[in-house]
């Protein structure tokens, strides 16, 4: 995504143009393999009108595109106002929200006429018996929903598939079939080692290098997400297919665009870490006015640290650029 207005960035001269915005540490799922955007254990929610505020300081320092994510983010009874504020924020240009579907039904309409613009639907296989063995859900409800969210304009649906070794690494092709035929994106994923057991990851985890190159040499056309850690879009033919880069290379590291707001108000500036975490929500229930917490907002932005760094050297000055 291109800044329209004025963007800050990191010193590692990286732009701030993505906020993703936990608002629930909640979901009905217990997933072995979810990482909870790198958050801790938490207990406190901000409010509707605190995550609106939050994101607003967010937009006025470059953010174009916001994220709703969570744990499950359809589990809050005020997601739709939520939806509804942000998307009324000005230069607010792209907002979508991560959901596992199961409580998409029903509410996919509504979400649209709030404002929301696409969904990520994490979905990591089609077949009804390995759906409820690994997410414990009923497949026909979430893809009733997304059915729903389709028909009511949400545009595109990314359907995100977590590829594990042994789980359904085998399933790659039977997803980018359904992807293709349904007029989705099917967005793979690797498995990243963020609030897993080690032996898990071990286990389960596949480097998506060789479905990458598979997916190259298919490709008419490839497209590269520059502002999204240089992610690759292959548009075969009959379907488009995306592959989120792992987190232990510099390249997605360097193209990293992002800036998180945990559920219980913290601004993390780093997926991988927990030591650099910005208290945001207490200061703001204090009183704090909106240049303080812009100010807050310039210190996590000053902290971002590529976690693997390329070989560049960072400018200790924070520019705001167009």
């Amino acid at each position: 995504m291109k800044p329209t207005q004025m963007a800050v960035r990191d010193p590692f001269g990286r732009p701030f143009l993505n906020f993703r915005i936990s608002v629930t540490q909640r979901c009905a799922f217990h997933c072995p393999y979810c990482h909870r955007e790198g958050q801790e254990a938490a207990y406190t929610e901000m409010t509707a009108a605190e995550i609106t505020r939050l994101t607003r300081v967010a937009v006025g320092l470059g953010a174009r595109s916001v994220k709703i994510t969570g744990g499950e983010p359809l589990m809050r009874g005020d997601v739709y106002p939520i939806i509804r504020c942000i998307a009324s924020l000005p230069h607010v240009e792209d907002l979508s929200m991560t959901t596992n579907g199961s409580l998409l039904p029903g509410k996919a309409c509504a979400l649209r006429n709030c404002g929301l613009d696409r969904l990520n639907v994490n979905l990591l296989t089609v077949d009804p018996y390995r759906y409820r063995k690994l997410m414990g859900g009923d497949l026909e409800s979430v893809l009733q929903g997304i059915d729903e969210a389709a028909a009511c304009g949400l545009h595109p649906i990314k359907l995100n598939m977590l590829v594990m070794r042994g789980v359904n690494d085998d399933h790659v092709q039977t997803m980018i079939d359904f992807a293709g035929n349904n007029g989705y994106t099917l967005q793979l994923i690797e498995l990243e080692p963020v609030n897993l057991d080690g032996d898990f990851y071990e286990e389960r985890h596949l480097p998506l290098n060789g479905i990458a190159e598979e997916l190259r040499r298919k490709s008419v056309k490839i497209v590269v997400r520059r502002h999204t850690n240089n992610r690759r879009v292959y548009h075969l033919p009959g379907a488009t297919v995306e592959v989120v880069p792992p987190i232990e290379n510099t390249e997605f590291c360097a193209n990293c665009a992002r800036l998180r707001l945990t559920s219980d108000g913290k601004l993390k500036p780093c997926l991988m870490r927990n030591d650099n975490l910005i208290d945001v929500l207490t200061p703001l229930r204090e009183g704090a006015d909106d240049s303080e917490l812009t100010e807050l907002f310039l210190r996590a932005i000053s902290l971002r640290e590529p976690y693997n760094k390329p070989a560049y050297k960072a400018n200790p000055t924070i520019e705001a650029v167009r």
